[in-house]
């Protein structure tokens, strides 16, 4: 489960627009339920992201 302060990046189960491909990004906000997905908002990106669509940095993508 992601939490406040963890460092993501963005994986391939959604579409990713190339300038955040790569990009980390820090979690700003537990995660939440957000029309019936579980939802983090992020610094630096405008709007909440999926939380299945983000991998912790240093993690193995599953």
């Amino acid at each position: 489960m992601l939490k406040v302060g963890d460092k993501v990046v963005m994986n391939d189960k959604y579409h990713v627009p190339e300038k955040n491909k790569g990009k980390e990004f820090i979690v700003t906000v537990e995660p939440q339920e957000v029309c019936g997905t579980l939802c983090v908002w992020l610094e630096g990106y405008r709007g909440c992201y999926a939380a299945d669509g983000l991998t912790k940095v240093g993690e193995a993508n599953v």
